[in-house]
């Protein structure tokens, strides 16, 4: 059975209320639910991590490297400025897919750039938590032929 790692980073635990114009109204929780949902349809085992702390991202890619068949990540803020969560993406080898619930390239020009998306899979932004399960069935379609 394939098991898929979701990480949330900063902030993300404060979805439903944070900003709901940009985030939408539902929650972390809510997130969570419908992906092990997913995953529980598709055979997939789903495990979500959520921290506010960047060391504790990292540890958990690197947890992730021989546990798990892919990895869902949302680094939040960390996604402008964290070269230690991009050489953590990096050092794995394990599929990454970058999510982004907002269209960072819509939004204020720090948000333009991420040192991360280079060293993923690829990248889902601006399509709401809907984006979450697109990045869901990328990595269960990995080594499949498909991109």
């Amino acid at each position: 059975m394939k098991k898929i790692l979701v990480i949330n980073g900063p902030n993300l635990n404060r979805l439903g209320s944070r900003e709901p114009s940009v985030y939408g109204l539902q929650t972390l929780a809510d997130l969570e639910h419908r992906l092990q949902e997913i995953g529980g349809q598709q055979g997939v085992t789903i495990n979500c991590f959520q921290s506010n702390h960047e060391g504790a991202i990292i540890d958990r890619i690197h947890e992730a490297d021989n546990s798990y068949d892919g990895i869902i990540l949302n680094p939040g803020a960390f996604t402008h400025y964290s070269y230690a969560i991009r050489d953590a993406i990096a050092s794995i080898s394990v599929p990454v897919i970058e999510v982004h619930i907002s269209n960072v390239h819509a939004r204020e020009a720090f948000r333009h750039q991420s040192v991360t998306a280079p060293v993923t899979k690829g990248q889902i932004v601006g399509l709401g938590l809907y984006g979450y399960e697109m990045a869901l069935l990328a990595l269960l379609n990995e080594g499949k032929g498909e991109k």
